[in-house]
């Protein structure tokens, strides 16, 4: 038997020795190496303090490609100076070379001269060095214009809440905002303030009012719209998620009063009957004859004319509680946003107004599970026989008449001078209709 040479063991093992501490000296080098690398895939939102240090690219971008609107973004920490209407990156040396400024006007109309002419413009800079920060905020910025169309509840909503709605959800969904707002006269804030809540519990920040500097840990200005109240294809957002909204801001606020009792259990559907002022065009010269047919038929009548005295705490209480509505088209029918899902609600569409109609009104009426119904008036139950002739394209055509161009004065036409003279034989079919439809959803929904 051979014997081992002890030299050439010793030699073996001390091989096996360095051989093994190498292996283990790279996985723990490998292994610190890992815990100290970011995980993969995942992104986490820095600080305040950490993008003031310098942690986070600070970046002002704008995107104009949209029609409808101009959207622009501060990543970063951000100061406004409301007397200047400028908005400062806190720390613009880590933004890159050379100074950013870019403008905008954050109203999303900004195809349209007319109401763009009353939107201020906002600065965004990223030079000279901001002012100190008086106000600090935790919650990012939204910054977006009351003025415009302001004032008309259509406009309110389409051109303000529902972009406003979408932009939160598009960009901060389930986040905290500060709203941010130009042009917020007292009567709107006011008006709007329960909705205006729902959208962010902080205090509204008044560019015109406020004399203190804010800082933000970011800010958007401007606001996302895709047509008439319409939100964005394909969201998971829909406009009966905006309804809801609507129902936490408006609904449960002591909303029976004098004008508005509430229903008894043995009562006939209610029908909301939208009436318009004197004066303003597309009138109903005998709505008296057709709120006494909609009676006859069966229908509880009230009839309602929104107006400032009102509050929308107590329209919505009285539409949220009916089962039909009916209105000639208008700013108004803005309201059938607060009818029930599954209520009737028909639209009385004057001549020359159809895809008007249909588009702000009855596709919205339809997206929240209204039972949408449509009365077209005939030509001779239209003023505008009176003015024209009924071979001129404005009566025989009105969709070659207008074209392309829904200008001012095709406007002045068939929104101020026509008024309806309803066919009461025909109309009393239409509202027969509308009385099932609200019969049925009254005896399912109460």
């Amino acid at each position: 038997m051979r014997k081992r040479n002890p030299a050439a063991t010793a030699t073996v093992f001390l091989a096996l020795i360095i051989a093994f501490l190498f292996v283990f000296e790279i996985s723990l080098s490998s292994i610190f190496r890992l815990s100290s690398a970011p995980t993969e895939g995942k992104i986490r939102r820095l600080t305040f303090g950490e993008q003031r240090r310098g942690k986070a690219k600070q970046v002002i971008s704008c995107d104009r490609s949209h029609k409808k609107y101009d959207l622009c973004s501060i990543t970063g920490a951000t100061v406004v100076d409301p007397a200047t209407s400028t908005f400062f990156l806190v720390d613009p040396t880590i933004s890159g070379p050379g100074s950013i400024v870019e403008k905008i006007k954050p109203y999303p109309r900004k195809w349209e001269n007319f109401p763009m002419q009353r939107i201020k413009e906002l600065t965004i800079t990223s030079g000279p060095l901001g002012p100190e920060c008086e106000v600090q905020h935790n919650s990012p910025a939204i910054v977006f214009s009351a003025g415009g169309y302001t004032g008309n509840v259509f406009h309110d909503f389409n051109d303000g809440f529902i972009p406003l709605f979408i932009t939160i959800n598009s960009i901060y969904k389930n986040q905290d905002v500060v709203l941010v707002v130009s042009k917020a006269r007292d009567w709107w804030l006011n008006r709007y303030k329960n909705l205006l809540h729902v959208f962010s519990s902080h205090p509204i920040v008044t560019l015109d009012n406020d004399t203190s500097t804010h800082c933000f840990p970011s800010a958007t200005l401007g606001l996302m719209s895709y047509g008439f109240m319409a939100l964005m294809p394909n969201s998971s957002q829909t406009l009966l998620h905006f309804r809801g909204l609507l129902d936490k801001a408006f609904g449960h606020h002591g909303q029976y009063s004098i004008f508005n009792p509430p229903p008894k259990s043995d009562s006939p559907p209610r029908l909301v009957f939208m009436s318009r002022s004197k004066g303003i065009g597309r009138e109903i010269l005998n709505q008296d004859e057709a709120v006494k047919v909609a009676k006859e038929i069966g229908f509880d009548v009230i009839l309602f004319e929104p107006t400032g005295k009102i509050s929308l705490q107590q329209a919505y209480g009285l539409i949220n509680s009916s089962h039909a509505m009916v209105g000639m088209h208008g700013a108004a029918l803005t309201h059938s946003l607060f009818l029930r899902p599954g209520s009737a609600f028909m639209q009385v569409m004057p001549l020359g107004i159809d895809w008007v109609g249909k588009m702000c009104f009855g596709e919205p009426a339809r997206a929240i599970g209204i039972q949408y119904i449509e009365y077209k008036i005939k030509v001779e139950e239209s003023s505008l026989v009176e003015k024209y002739d009924k071979n001129d394209m404005v009566i025989k055509d009105p969709a070659s008449f207008q074209g392309r161009n829904w200008s001012s004065d095709v406007m002045k036409i068939y929104l101020k001078e026509q008024n309806v003279k309803l066919d009461l034989v025909r109309f009393r079919d239409y509202l027969m209709e509308t009385y099932s439809k609200a019969k049925t959803f009254m005896e399912k929904m109460g």
